[in-house]
């Protein structure tokens, strides 16, 4: 009983720091877009390229699969869909040997 709890704590507090990382990724993304975004459209630093949309906009696109692994891929394949997967494959290789079983012990010997 200890041991799931403890399972269930570990699995908890690295969700927390999942989601964490994700909202720091967010705050840093926005702070240097707009950093970005000023120096280049206030400042006129380098105002013959928009080398910064592209910048934010690949940025803004990792930032994207960040999201996507952390609020929709780990939450759906955490332990339990790992070990509800590991269970089927396990009974499915014990049911194929149980057949394959079967069979030997139904053929009759050849001489």
């Amino acid at each position: 009983m200890k041991t799931e709890q403890h399972e269930l704590y570990e699995y908890a507090r690295k969700r927390i720091k999942q989601k964490r990382i994700v909202y720091f990724h967010f705050v840093v993304l926005f702070l240097v877009s707009l950093f970005l975004f000023v120096s280049t459209k206030v400042f006129n630093f380098n105002q013959d390229a928009n080398w910064h949309i592209w910048l934010i906009t690949a940025w803004l696109f990792v930032f994207i699969l960040h999201f996507i692994k952390v609020f929709i891929t780990d939450r759906f394949m955490n332990k339990n869909w790992e070990r509800e997967q590991i269970d089927r494959l396990v009974a499915l290789q014990e049911k194929k040997i149980a057949e394959l079983s079967d069979q030997i012990n139904e053929e009759p010997p050849t001489k």
